[in-house]
């Protein structure tokens, strides 16, 4: 946060002041306050304070803020000063950002969010979804994994597509990025979050459209930090985190193990040790993040750069993720400001160490907790018949090196009053290197391997824009007409190389050659490439009449590479209504700050599927299926033939989206919030399918499914109250709350199946499936309905038939969740703050696939550590088996303590530093301090990929990587 300086104008006098909002009271913090005539200034600070020193009594202070109008303010005889700023009708319309230009918030209307990076979670973040998780209603921010760096799941208004997912558009300071991890995990942890100023969300359709192909599952636009002309800022803070298991696993421990086992009706095997498992692979983790920027500028000119460093070890052992970042952004001005040149730069290098999460967290659950983790010597105890994790960890290596730079140039021209053209050219590339070695050991007997993946993504953006403005009386119009074409070309490599010698002095990354085994059955090379084009025409216009009546319309015309021939293109159009109540006669002079109602319909489509897939795939493989003899020979000859048919018919899935909203502020603007409904509705949906001509190279093909749709509808609630007492005390109060119901409709199919189950013998079943009239993420299972007389489990037999088949299954519930909420609390005395975050949900259940694989009757019998939940019922024969059922599906119901943030700022006037330090805050953050759950598992918010066939699988944890619990000290100074 920036903070106020002292000014060493020339002897004079101290002026302490204060920036507020006219009507709200609240503080305005990083105004910027000069001496008029000279180009030093300050900041105000997070109490929107200021020091500042000035020759003489006549001296002019020159305020400027974001949103409000421009002050100039004389001294006189006063040392201290409470400035109230006005909102500026022409400077707000910077205020909220709609794609392609910003507009005044209060005249949006479509369902937008905006989230300033004040209002940002606070604690260990790598990417910017969990910078807005709790933050926005209808939007799903699900942390799936504690791993550093681990995929966040984000969905806007629920899901829409069976296999093209429900991710959204992410567009960073205007370029669009393509979702694609290169080198995996979450593809959005290049971005420094130190780094973002603002995240505005988009998410109803007639907001999204301008984005047409990308924007069914919603638009999210990231706006970087820029550096403001007339006020030069050296910023640093640090921050040191201390991350623990959050939740351990309840299993057994070694003295009550080996009492289960024998009363179990097991042999026990007892080793004579005494070793928690679960403890000994996990460890007290640190996360070190230090950040330095710089921004300033002059009246042509303004800059901000950042460097940032973060470390952060995960809390399983031999697991780290260190990320380097830089960025420069920086604006010039030409020809009497009518050329503005925006230029941004963007370099990350991230290295991620991974152990075999799944093997370590398996192996340290089930381990007989009698067997010794060390030798008498010290050394890690080797055994033949049993596993040690932590033999496993020195054994096991997997390296990723990512590097991204991500660029772009903007510049505008002012043509006449009121016309702007626009280019905006960005380039986003990103290479990555993976390595995976198993080390060559003889006891445990292992062949050495290596595995390498080479991977790099170019994705460029060329677009080009004209707006021309109108503001005449009660007339006020806008519009906005353009084109774009983006081009993503990314292509993977793979190789491998067999038995590598044990106990070599040398990394096998480092040698390969040393490696013993190089054939095509086993170390053949792969690889896979793609270029996708996306080019677009779109148009915007706003119209205003006196202030109050508000319409706008968009239409985007996209063409993908992705779909055939006959369906290159697809129109996307919106509309939106608004009536600002407030601005009426009747309301005038009442204590309604704000009313306004708006309504909105649109289209945008979904080209989120694999790349190729309408062309016809050719394969020169010999075999009976993919050739056939010329004669009564049983010989195959040699040639090409098809293995897929062009389909020049696959079109865009389309999602359309009604919206209904009201935003409302009383008392000044005190009390504050906004409701809304919606409706959206994905059709045309994209599915791979058996084929309906028998006669078919391939066995399936992808296809519009065209009468199938998804229904997603829902009622959110925003609301906020802010206040300040008489004795200084200023706090705040709020929270949102989402209401959604999902349905598949009109499916052609009687279940889709997906989800699927991981374990020994669990390989074949399914969890998931796509069912009519039910939601996305249904569990589809057999339901278990107790023991029999024998100890062996009962299914209910559904259709009556007196045998329990798949035909058996019922759908028992969804992933998802029908209720969303988070709610938030601030409080501010002086130098002191506290802000509170709560989020939870509720109506969803989660498959438990780790307590299915791992947690039953027969495994404590057989010395495999367990949960006591295993072993409840004293019905269960300890011979029972543990087929996929509704036994192991569970409430994943949570309410969750995510943040809280201690703070001081203190006064570097008082300290007598304030010349060279003009900012100094100490804050404690807590992060995951507390959470309320039936679920037993590590973490109700979990989301193991166990897609099938690229149907998407929802709601199933399986040795997913466990949440920490951390402690974070904060430093922050501004010079």
């Amino acid at each position: 946060m920036l903070g106020a300086f002292e000014v060493n104008a020339q002897a004079g006098k101290q002026i302490k002041g204060r920036l507020i909002d006219a009507t709200t009271k609240e503080a305005l913090i990083g105004g910027n306050v000069i001496l008029k005539g000279t180009s030093k200034g300050v900041s105000t600070d997070v109490n929107g304070a200021f020091t500042i020193s000035v020759p003489n009594d006549n001296s002019v202070l020159v305020v400027r803020y974001l949103g409000y109008a421009s002050q100039e303010v004389t001294v006189g005889g006063r040392t201290s000063i409470e400035i109230a700023m006005v909102a500026n009708a022409a400077d707000l319309a910077q205020v909220v950002v709609v794609g392609y230009g910003t507009q005044n918030k209060r005249d949006v209307t479509g369902s937008v969010k905006s989230v300033q990076s004040a209002a940002f979670n606070k604690g260990i973040i790598n990417s910017p979804e969990q910078l807005l998780q709790g933050k926005v209603a209808g939007v799903n921010v699900t942390s799936a994994t504690g791993e550093p760096g681990g995929n966040q799941g984000i969905t806007i208004r629920g899901p829409g597509g069976i296999r093209t997912g429900s991710t959204p558009l992410f567009v960073i300071d205007g370029l669009a990025l393509d979702n694609s991890s290169t080198g995996g995990g979450n593809p959005l942890n290049f971005l420094n979050p130190q780094d973002i100023e603002t995240i505005d969300v988009l998410k109803d359709a007639s907001a999204t459209a301008i984005y047409g192909a990308r924007g069914a599952n919603g638009v999210v636009l990231i706006t970087t930090k820029k550096g403001k002309a007339g006020v030069s800022t050296l910023n640093f803070n640090s921050s040191l985190g201390i991350s623990n298991i959050a939740r351990a696993l309840p299993v057994l421990s070694p003295s009550e193990f080996r009492k289960q086992v024998v009363a179990n009706g097991g042999n026990l095997e007892d080793f004579g040790g005494n070793t928690d498992w679960q403890k000994e692979v996990t460890r007290e983790a640190i996360t070190q993040n230090y950040n330095l920027s710089l921004g300033g500028g002059a009246n042509k000119l303004s800059y901000y750069a950042s460097f940032g460093a973060q470390a952060q070890q995960g809390i399983l052992k031999n697991n780290q993720l260190d990320r380097y970042t830089g960025r420069i952004n920086v604006t010039q001005k030409f020809w009497d400001d009518r050329l503005v040149v925006d230029a941004n730069i963007n370099v990350t290098n991230t290295n991620n160490e991974r152990p075999s999460i799944e093997g370590l967290l398996g192996t340290a659950i089930s381990n007989n907790p009698t067997l010794p983790a060390y030798a008498a010597d010290g050394s890690l105890a080797r055994y033949a018949t049993a596993s040690n994790p932590l033999l496993g960890l020195t054994l096991f290596k997997d390296n990723t090196t990512i590097n991204r730079t991500l660029a772009s140039i903007s510049p505008s021209l002012k043509i006449v009053k009121g016309l702007v053209y626009r280019l905006n050219f960005g380039l986003d590339n990103s290479t990555s290197n993976r390595d995976v070695v198993s080390l060559g050991s003889n006891i445990p007997k292992q062949d050495g391997r290596l595995d390498s993946y080479l991977a790099s993504n170019n994705n460029r953006l060329i677009e080009n824009y004209l707006t021309y403005t109108y503001d005449q009386g009660d007339h006020n119009f806008s519009a906005l007409i353009g084109h774009s074409y983006q081009k993503i070309k990314v292509q993977y490599r793979n190789w491998s190389i067999n038995k590598f010698p044990a106990d070599l002095p040398i990394d096998p990354i480092y040698n390969p050659g040393v490696g013993q085994e190089l054939t095509m059955a086993t170390n053949k090379p792969g690889g896979s490439a793609f270029i996708n084009e996306l080019q677009s025409y779109f148009g915007r216009f706003n119209y205003q009449y006196k202030d109050k009546y508000l319409v706008t319309a968009t239409v985007r015309a996209d063409g993908s590479s992705k779909f055939g021939a006959n369906n290159k293109y697809g129109i996307f159009p919106s509309f939106s209504l608004g009536w600002r109540l407030s601005e009426e006669a009747f309301l005038k002079n009442t204590s309604i700050s704000n009313l306004k109602l708006r309504a909105g319909w649109g289209q945008t489509g979904n080209q989120e599927i694999p790349s190729k897939i309408t062309q016809p795939l050719f394969t020169s493989t010999i075999s009976g299926t993919t050739s056939y003899p010329l004669d009564a020979t049983s010989t195959f000859p040699s040639g090409i033939t098809y293995s897929r048919l062009a389909n020049p018919d696959i079109q865009w899935e389309v999602s359309t989206q009604s919206n209904v909203g009201l935003d409302f502020a009383f008392g000044n603007g005190a009390f504050s919030g906004s409701i809304d409904y919606f409706n959206k509705v994905s059709n045309n949906m994209l599915l791979e399918v058996i084929p309906a001509d028998p006669v078919q190279p391939a066995s399936s093909v992808w296809a519009n499914v065209k009468d199938m749709k998804i229904n997603n509808s829902g009622v959110e609630l925003d609301l906020e109250y802010k206040g300040t007492t008489e004795t200084g005390w200023k706090y705040s109060l709020g929270g949102n709350l989402t209401l959604i119901k999902n349905e598949v409709v009109g499916s052609p199919y009687t279940v889709i199946p997906s989800g699927s189950a991981s374990g020994s013998g669990l390989t074949s079943a399914t969890i998931n499936g796509y069912i009519n009239g039910q939601p996305i993420g249904t569990f589809f299972l057999k339901e278990f309905i107790g023991f029999d007389d024998k100890g062996m489990s009962v299914y209910r037999d559904v259709d009556g038939d007196g045998v329990v088949t798949d035909k058996d299954r019922i759908a028992a519930g969804t992933a998802l969740p029908t209720t969303q909420y988070n709610f938030f609390g601030n409080l501010a005395y002086k130098g002191f703050d506290l802000s509170l975050q709560f989020n939870g949900v509720a109506g969803n259940k989660i498959y438990d696939n780790t307590a299915n694989s791992a947690f039953y009757k027969l495994k404590i019998a057989k010395n495999s550590n367990t949960t006591p939940a295993a072993f409840a019922d004293s019905k269960e024969s300890n011979s029972n088996a543990a087929p996929v059922s509704t036994r192991f599906l569970k409430d994943g119901a949570f309410l969750r303590l995510n943040n809280a943030t201690l703070g001081y700022t203190f006064d570097t006037q008082k300290l007598g530093i304030s010349k060279w330090i003009s900012s100094l805050r100490l804050s404690v953050t807590g992060q995951n301090l507390w959470i309320a759950t039936k679920y037993d598992g590590y973490d109700p918010e979990v989301n193991k990929d166990s897609s099938m066939n690229g149907v998407l699988s929802y709601g199933i944890d399986y040795l997913s990587y466990p949440k920490a619990k951390s402690i974070i000290f904060g430093l922050n100074l501004t010079f």
